[in-house]
C-alpha cells in the first residue's frame, strides 16, 4: 500500500510536525513518499530523504508554491493521487487548508485529526473538545487523513538516504495570490513545538501582569508562553498564543497552567502534555482533574517563590 505525506515546510526547514506525522504512517506503509512543493526547497528535501521510513521524496519546486498557498498545492496532490491509496498531511494550518480541498475534487471523505492508526483503513480521532475519542473507518477509494502530531513521536534519522525524484507541476490560473505575510519574532522557543510551555489564564487580570508573570518563569525555564482563550479575549495575550480546541494544539514534555481553570476547549489543547503543572485559587478548577501536581493557592505568591526555588 503506498502512502504519500505532504510534507509541512518553510522552503529551509522541513517542520517536527512532519517527522511526527511520518511516524503515524509507520503503521500503514514503511515505505512512505514524501511531498515537497516549495521554491528553492531543495534542502527541505534532503532533510525530509534521511528520516526513517521514508521510501521515496517527491519535489515540486516552483515558484508557484512558494508561500504554500492551498489552490497550487491542492492541484498537485491531485495530479499525483493517482498512484497513492493513503494520503495524509499534519494538521498544521497548512495541511489544513490542503487535503480538505484534495477531498473535495477526489469526491472522498476526509478523516481529520488522527491520533491512532488501528489498521490502514481504520482510525481512532477526539470528538466532543477531546472527551471522547471516536473510532472512523474509511471505505472510499482512497483515504486522506490529517494527523494530529502531538500524539506521535517525531521520526529518527535513518541510516542511509532515500532517492528523491523532481516531479512536473500543473499549469493552472489560481485566483489565490500572495499579498504578503508578517512573522512574528520572539526569542522564545515556538509554541507549537516547545519541550516547556507556560500558559497563563484571565485570573492574571492585566496583559502588564500577563507579562509580569510569566515572562520571567518562562525565560528562567527557556519556554514558550501560551494563554488560555479567556486570556486571549480579554486582551492579555496575542491569539497565536491561544492553547486549546480552536488555538493551539500542544503536547510539551512540561506544562505550567497558570490561573487557568480548565474549561473543555482548553484541555482538548494540552492534556497530551507529558506532565501538568496547575497552580489556581479554586481547589475544584476542572484543570486539576488532569494535571499531575497541582497547588491550591495565589499563584502572584507562588510563582515569584517557584522562580527563587529555580535558583
Amino acid at each position: 500500500m503506498t502512502t504519500l505525506l505532504i510534507a509541512d515546510h518553510d522552503n529551509r526547514v522541513l517542520s517536527d510536525a512532519t517527522a511526527r506525522a511520518l511516524s503515524a504512517l509507520g503503521a500503514i506503509d514503511d515505505a512512505v513518499h514524501v511531498l515537497v512543493a516549495g521554491h528553492q526547497a531543495g534542502p527541505v528535501a534532503a532533510q525530509a530523504a534521511k528520516l526513517q521510513g521514508v521510501g521515496r521524496v517527491l519535489l515540486a519546486d516552483d515558484e508557484a508554491f512558494a508561500h504554500g498557498l492551498a489552490e497550487p498545492v491542492a492541484a498537485l496532490v491531485l495530479s499525483l493521487a493517482g498512484g497513492y491509496r493513503v494520503i495524509a498531511a499534519p494538521a498544521t494550518s497548512g495541511g489544513k487548508d490542503v487535503l480538505p480541498r484534495v477531498a473535495a475534487l477526489l469526491d472522498v471523505m476526509q478523516v481529520s485529526d488522527v491520533v491512532r492508526v488501528v489498521s490502514p483503513d481504520t482510525f481512532e480521532r477526539p470528538i466532543y473538545a477531546g472527551n471522547a475519542v471516536a473510532v472512523v473507518q474509511s471505505t472510499d477509494e482512497k483515504t486522506l487523513l490529517t494527523i494530529r502530531t502531538s500524539a506521535f513521536s517525531a521520526a529518527g534519522v535513518g541510516d542511509a538516504a532515500a532517492p528523491v525524484e523532481a516531479v512536473g507541476v500543473p499549469e493552472g490560473d489560481w485566483r489565490a495570490r500572495f499579498a504578503g505575510e508578517t512573522l512574528s519574532s520572539s526569542d522564545r522557543p515556538d509554541l507549537a513545538s516547545a519541550r516547556i510551555v507556560v500558559s497563563g489564564g484571565r485570573a492574571l487580570g492585566s496583559a502588564e501582569k500577563f507579562q509580569e508573570v510569566l515572562g520571567p518563569l518562562a525565560q528562567r525555564l527557556h519556554a514558550a508562553i501560551g494563554a488560555s482563550r479567556a486570556a486571549v479575549d480579554a486582551g492579555y495575550a496575542a491569539n497565536d498564543l491561544q492553547v486549546g480546541q480552536t488555538g493551539k494544539v500542544v503536547a510539551p514534555d512540561l506544562y505550567i497552567a497558570l490561573g487557568i481553570s480548565g474549561a473543555i476547549q482548553h484541555l482538548a489543547g494540552m492534556k497530551d502534555s507529558k506532565v501538568i503543572v496547575a497552580i489556581n485559587k479554586d481547589e475544584d478548577a476542572p484543570i486539576f482533574q488532569v494535571a499531575d501536581y497541582g497547588i491550591v493557592g495565589d499563584l502572584f505568591e507562588i510563582v515569584p517563590e517557584l522562580e527563587k526555588a529555580l535558583g
